[in-house]
């Protein structure tokens, strides 16, 4: 008589030498290629945070905080770099595609892991869907800029905001994911010359805002004190978010046991140090309160600076270009996620497919636009920005937490990187997590725990059964 295995326990762990053995192809054994540098990595993970964040985000940060957004963009950057290390140690120790859901399956156990990869999703999904809005803002202010004329509101918006359909955010889904089918090294050079492009527009920004800059501007520095550069914090912390999509890349980097590390930590450092100085020259520029709440804030900065539209127009090209590697990256990141979600069966077996002519999961790739596109071009994201928020910390206290397990568990593990003043700074990023955490305040946490009891049950309906672990 046939008899059907147990469900896998949701304590039970894979050894990071099984998830790296098991890594690389799918079950036909069509894998991965392995075409990305240092220089690429670097440029990916450049290409997955700098968008929507600082070109859209950044008036809502000032909003929060005023001048001192400067120290809300460094407070939210120090909760990065404290996990930016549990990552660079963990991504070259473990250098697999699942990223923080390897890790949380190595440290944490299949549940935990689970319940990471389905956080995963809400930060890719939101954060892509957002992004996708904040381009077709954009777009629209580079339509005006070159022709006077601007798309309908019917077609460059969902219902919520007074439209109808956000044709332009489903339209810069379809291209990443034309991009990335085609294949890493393709989606790669793509990347690395959007962000060389973004960053040599944001230097520009930054010429011209501090050509302009007054003392005065910045005064009064806090005007709602400790409680708005703390709710400044919280929302400028979506701007780091995409970060860890450099991890996702562990199985097509050439040599990542070496490189990811340094491309997780160059990259924080970078963004952070250009955020800080984009903050200022904007607020210096025309004054905090002429900069929060505004769309499309550095157009507006570089218009009112220089008395024409034409600065503003170069600026929304580089927003354009650069919201738009954004998307790519970060579908990328999902994909891969999701393929090692799938080849571990908790998730259907077509997320880890890979063409054997292209070397990506084509069908995953296709069917995550499709579903990340419906939210962009119908759905107003403000309401869930929260729970994204509050989503990705959750994720990043996770991977720290895995990092300190397999301190212990795993001593003799090959580790490239290792965190410095271990356990300290781990700690540190699990503490700063958990307040900003509690500054999303307490309808984002709501929607969170509503959130995980549906992972929960999916887990326990689905991928608990199928685990291949069983």
């Amino acid at each position: 008589m046939h008899t059907s295995a147990p469900p896998a326990n949701p304590l039970r762990f894979k050894s990071p030498a099984r998830l790296v053995a098991e890594a690389g192809h799918d079950r036909q054994g069509h894998g991965l290629k392995r075409t990305m540098g240092l220089f690429q990595l670097i440029c990916f993970g450049v290409g997955a945070i700098v968008g929507t964040g600082i070109f859209v985000g950044l008036s809502d940060s000032v909003a929060q905080a005023g001048p001192a957004v400067v120290v809300s963009f460094i407070l939210a950057a120090l909760t990065c770099v404290l996990t930016a290390f549990s990552f660079a140690e963990l991504g070259g120790a473990i250098p697999v595609a699942g990223s923080s859901y390897s890790f949380a399956y190595a440290g944490l156990g299949e549940g935990a892991a689970f319940l990471v990869g389905w956080c995963l999703l809400l930060e890719y999904g939101v954060s892509v869907a957002a992004v996708a809005v904040g381009w077709s803002q954009y777009v629209n202010e580079l339509l005006h800029s070159l022709t006077g004329h601007q798309l309908p509101h019917v077609l460059s918006a969902g219902p919520a905001d007074g439209g109808a359909v956000n044709l332009p955010a489903v339209l810069v889904i379809a291209l990443a994911c034309v991009l990335l089918v085609r294949g890493v090294r393709e989606s790669a050079r793509a990347t690395a010359a959007m962000a060389l492009l973004k960053l040599v527009i944001l230097l520009l920004f930054c010429a011209i805002g501090f050509s302009a800059f007054r003392a005065g501007n910045l005064l009064p520095f806090a005007p709602d004190g400790l409680g708005g550069i703390g709710a400044g914090t919280t929302a400028a912390f979506f701007s780091y978010i995409g970060f860890d999509a450099i991890t996702t890349a562990g199985e097509e980097a050439r040599d990542p046991r070496r490189s990811i590390p340094i491309a997780i930590l160059v990259c924080i450092g970078l963004v952070t140090v250009l955020y800080c100085a984009v903050a200022v020259a904007a607020t210096g520029a025309v004054g905090g309160d002429r900069v929060g709440g505004r769309p499309a804030a550095l157009s507006y900065v570089v218009n009112e600076v220089t008395g024409s539209a034409v600065g503003g127009g170069i600026i929304a090209f580089g927003a354009v270009v650069a919201i738009a590697s954004v998307v790519l990256a970060v579908l990328y990141g999902q994909s891969r996620i999701l393929m090692s979600m799938s080849r571990d069966g908790l998730v259907p077996g077509v997320f880890a497919r890979v063409s054997p002519r292209t070397s990506t999961p084509v069908a995953g790739t296709l069917i995550i636009g499709v579903v990340f596109a419906v939210p962009a071009a119908f759905c107003s994201l403000d309401a869930v920005v929260g729970l994204c928020t509050i989503g990705t910390l959750a994720t990043m206290a996770a991977v720290n937490t895995a990092l300190m397990v397999l301190r212990r568990r795993e001593p003799d593990l090959p580790r490239t990187f290792r965190v410095p003043l271990y356990p300290v700074l781990p700690l540190l990023g699990i503490g700063c997590c958990v307040y900003l955490m509690y500054e999303t305040g307490w309808a984002a946490w709501a929607q969170f725990a509503a959130f995980l009891a549906a992972g929960c049950a999916l887990y326990a309906t689905y991928g608990r059964r199928r685990s291949r672990l069983s």
